[in-house]
């Protein structure tokens, strides 16, 4: 058996490739459903962000399973070979399991050490076992990540202070607002008049954002008043002007600097919408993926846009003092995973320790029997019970060390030959196919 992840991130594709790919919660088990249907995909799990969809799997054979994930992506995305294969990476049995430590880290996103990425690599192992796409092997390795990201930022200071795609947004607003200036620094967002579209979690974060930089009050936009009057009365210090997506236009033409992150499918602002409309001045920052503002939005009069691969401007002025941090993380990752493939290997030797064990069982009762029909009818009950249980712990006395020896850490090649010793000699049948 093979473990695999194929996928694309911030780092390999551009968002208007990344948004094709996206897999939203509610579509979620009908992606799994079609990626187990394939023979060759024994266990899978996905992980859908802003930044990255990831599929993690457990292949029969590397090469035609392999075909097969990279042949659901193109049909999900409706993206040709040549315009999808450039963008994805394959990661291979260690490093499958090394990319995902550091991705559950938080060292692989585009804002080092974030902690949302914990979360989410988390509800990627609750939808896996909800949906039943995962087995033991899978579980086990995500359980880990899950962990290993906890060990992380307990053990290091990664995650002190670290910032979140949200608060890039309201740095990358900031930064905007000050070269608008002539200035080449983040300025206070307080003389704006600022709306947020969306009442999510990302909305939640860039209303304590905003409120730490300066923002005093601010227009929620969403889809229902409950939801929106709820996330407002978590922040009394701002002066939250509770809106419907329907006044959504209102918003555009009362405000200067519009943030949206909603899990619309489509755009929700595009530039036909925006030339109905009397503008002056509108900053548009767009953290939806799929994305919330259409890209024909550029270069509309008085309109500034930017989507989520513009965070990257403010997101590098941040990162040359978390780098020295990461250094200290990634030997916990090499640790944690390390962990995670003794535990995988160890499972090579349990078909040879399920025959070896059936073996012995067999001989046991069979000269157990024996014994107990040359003893005639005066063995009593309670002495027959004794005499099993003194030849059920002679085997298992027996086969303690060699199990032990078997499964304890060790090259693959020693114990593949440990195991052909013990085939041999016992001249156990076990099958070739996987651990």
């Amino acid at each position: 058996m093979h473990i695999a992840v194929v996928g694309l991130s911030h780092r390999t594709a551009p968002v208007e490739v990344r948004e094709k790919l996206s897999i939203s919660e509610q579509s979620m088990e009908h992606a799994l459903k079609s990626l187990r249907a394939n023979e060759q995909v024994l266990e899978v799990s996905i992980l859908s962000t802003c930044n990255r969809l990831e599929i993690y799997t457990l292949l029969r054979n590397p090469e035609s399973g392999l075909d097969a994930v990279r042949a659901f992506l193109m049909a999900h995305s409706c993206l040709e070979e040549n315009n999808l294969l450039p963008h994805l990476f394959t990661y291979n049995q260690e490093e499958a399991v090394a990319h995902l430590m550091r991705v559950s880290a938080g060292l692989d996103s585009l804002v080092l050490g974030e902690g949302q990425i914990l979360s989410q690599v988390k509800k990627m192992l609750r939808l896996g076992q909800e949906h039943q796409s995962m087995g033991p092997i899978l579980n086990r390795l995500l359980t880990q990540a899950v962990s290993t990201g906890k060990r992380v930022r307990s053990e290091t200071n990664l995650g002190t202070g670290a910032v979140s795609i949200s608060s890039a947004a309201v740095e990358l607003a900031q930064l905007k607002l000050g070269q608008s200036q002539g200035k080449d620094q983040l300025m206070s967002l307080q003389p704006e008049k600022v709306a947020v579209v969306g009442a999510g979690r990302m909305s939640r974060l860039l209303l304590q954002h905003l409120q730490s930089k300066g923002c005093t009050g601010l227009m929620l936009v969403n889809r229902t008043r409950p939801r929106a009057e709820s996330l407002a009365s978590d922040f009394p210090e701002l002066d939250v002007d509770c809106r419907l997506l329907d006044e959504l236009d209102h918003c555009l033409s009362n405000c200067s600097l519009v943030f949206t992150s909603t899990a619309a499918d489509d755009p929700i602002i595009n530039a036909s919408r925006l030339k109905k409309l009397s503008l002056s001045s509108l900053r548009l920052i767009d953290i939806g993926v799929p994305r919330n503002i259409a890209a024909d939005v550029e270069g509309l009069p008085g309109v500034e846009s930017h989507d989520v691969d513009d965070l990257q401007e403010v997101v590098s002025r941040n990162q040359e003092t978390r780098q020295k941090v990461a250094l200290e993380a990634e030997g916990l990752l090499k640790e944690e995973g390390r962990v995670f493939l003794e535990w995988w290997d160890s499972l090579e030797a349990v078909p040879t320790i399920n025959q070896l064990r059936a073996t012995l069982e067999a001989i046991r009762s069979e000269e157990l029997q024996k014994a107990l029909s040359r003893m005639g009818p005066d063995f009593s009950a309670r002495e027959r019970k004794v005499v099993e249980a003194l030849s059920k712990g002679i085997i298992n006395k027996i086969l303690h060390t060699p199990v032990t020896q078997l499964r304890a850490p060790q090259t693959r090649s020693d114990r593949q030959d440990a195991l052909k010793v013990v085939e041999t000699i016992f001249k156990l049948n076990v099958p070739e196919d996987g651990k």
